[in-house]
């Protein structure tokens, strides 16, 4: 991987408490590597807790509250599942309305396992082709979302991938795409 191929890039990683901790850890590790500096941003003021497979997990520091967080800033967006974080976020108007504004700029934005729901919030799965994890398959495909059974799902810089098994091949795609910048072409 270039060490620099995110140099100059700001990347939001949007979470509230009960993200699963290594869908936050791995990628965001990997976008430092790639030069990438990647902020966490949440709804609390001070710290956010994960969560590790079946219990309570690490506490990060928040870098940017969410209320004063400017998604003009970012670059690109990362969306870590578990299901206590994305099903808080998703009724939190803020951090829909943070989303939103990704997708109207058409920026990259890299969603696992449920992060996604998040995603059908901000009304942003109609007509895309996507992964997640297999509980919310309806969801997507109930919001208009193409869901396929993939390890990762790239469509028009949404980058989307099922579970933590597949964040290797997950932070490859999202560095990609993240490196790419905003999708503003029309599809093809």
């Amino acid at each position: 991987m270039n060490r620099q191929q995110l140099s100059g890039k700001k990347v939001a990683i949007l979470v509230t408490n009960g993200f699963e901790q290594v869908e936050l850890t791995e990628p965001r590790d990997a976008l430092k590597d790639a030069g990438a500096e990647a902020q966490i941003v949440s709804p609390e003021k001070r710290h956010v807790k994960g969560w590790k497979l079946t219990d309570w997990g690490d506490t990060f520091d928040v870098d940017v509250v969410l209320k004063k967080a400017r998604p003009e800033d970012f670059d690109a967006l990362l969306l870590p599942g578990g299901v206590l974080n994305p099903d808080t976020l998703r009724i939190d108007e803020d951090a829909i309305a943070f989303i939103k504004h990704f997708v109207a700029a058409k920026k990259p934005i890299a969603a696992i396992c449920h992060g996604p729901w998040t995603l059908i919030e901000a009304g942003a799965v109609a007509g895309r082709t996507m992964t997640s994890y297999g509980s919310i398959k309806s969801d997507l495909k109930n919001a208009g979302a193409n869901w396929i059974d993939e390890a990762v799902v790239v469509d028009r810089g949404l980058v989307t991938s099922r579970n933590p098994g597949d964040l290797k091949a997950f932070n490859k795609k999202m560095i990609e795409e993240f490196a790419e910048g905003p999708h503003t072409r029309a599809s093809v």
